[in-house]
């Protein structure tokens, strides 16, 4: 019987999320394919430095001995290398530990095309055009910025934060405000539709795939006392009251439970951020990033009506 993904909580990611391909980036670009080959099969047994998102994928694929038999989290490597020239990324990846054994070297095609096929349920990447195909095309991506690796060992803990419009819901609100330009207006629409949840937005099932492994967590802990449930979810949102009653009431909606959440109402969120110190951030609103690249490992999903404003003035 074939392996089955369905099920599973699956991440597509790209070899410029897991590692450091600036130096290799810089050899394509002066050398051109041809001199990149070379260089990628001289360098074969480099290790790459580790990138923005390793802690995250580690610390991720670690939950795994809840049920190593029957995995509930895949990783799939979906590269734009051709076979020859990912084989570095793969070594690096067995040097490091890392349970990923299912790739998908593309030779320079479109990683965005495959995600439904491996039900892929978030796809990384630092490549900005990949992720924009990925979002337009109606699929859950984000695209990993340059940004502080928070890469501790201090625990095994996985810290989780999203902000909640344009990333776990549409964006229908935040058109809203777009609209108005006027938080009174935003505020008044979302309290008089605070018992009508919103759309699922382009992360929502990543959402619910997380929550179903919690849960899974929390019963494997019952049996294994020594187990300590590891994964955390926050969602940190520029929204307050009385707007944070919708929230609430999608995410019940939902039947989702998230550990903590943040209504800010407009206060910066790297503030609070620092302390959750997270060790991944989605937000569809790159100012909101901006503050927060120095701080944590920060991923932008350019989904929503933000990503399409001339002067991408963004409110939650």
């Amino acid at each position: 019987m074939a392996y089955q993904l369905e099920s599973r909580l699956v991440i597509g990611l790209a070899s410029s999320a897991l590692y450091d391909l600036s130096e290799s980036d810089s050899v394509f670009e002066v050398t051109g394919e041809e001199g990149y080959r070379k260089y990628q099969r001289e360098h074969l047994a480099s290790i790459l430095n580790k990138g923005v998102a390793f802690s995250f994928i580690q610390r991720l694929l670690s939950i795994n001995e809840i049920r190593p038999h029957d995995p509930p989290i895949e990783v799939v490597l979906l590269s734009r290398n051709d076979p020859e020239t990912g084989l570095r990324v793969m070594n690096s990846i067995k040097h490091h530990g890392l349970d990923i054994s299912r790739a998908a070297f593309l030779q320079g095609g479109d990683p965005y095309k495959y995600i439904p096929a491996l039900s892929i349920c978030l796809f990384l990447s630092a490549n900005e055009l990949d992720v924009r195909q990925a979002v337009d095309a109606g699929y859950p991506a984000g695209q990993v910025l340059p940004s502080a690796n928070n890469d501790d060992i201090a625990d095994k803990e996985l810290r989780i934060a999203f902000d909640f419009d344009g990333v776990l819901a549409d964006d229908e609100s935040e058109s809203v405000f777009q609209a108005n330009n006027d938080l009174g207006e935003f505020n008044k629409h979302e309290h008089g539709r605070r018992d009508i949840p919103h759309n699922p937005g382009p992360l929502k099932n990543f959402l619910a795939k997380l929550s179903s492994i919690q849960e899974l967590e929390k019963i494997y802990s019952k049996a294994n006392k020594s187990y300590d449930p590891r994964i955390r979810i926050s969602i940190v949102t520029a929204r307050g009251a009385p707007s944070h009653e919708r929230v609430i009431n999608t995410m019940r909606s939902w039947g989702i439970i998230v550990n903590e959440a943040f209504f800010l109402g407009g206060i910066e969120k790297s503030k609070v951020l620092s302390v959750l110190d997270p060790h991944m951030f989605f937000d569809d609103q790159r100012a909101h990033l901006d503050s927060t690249v120095a701080l944590l490992p920060s991923v932008h999903v350019p989904f929503g009506i933000v990503n399409n404003l001339p002067n991408n003035q963004q409110q939650s």
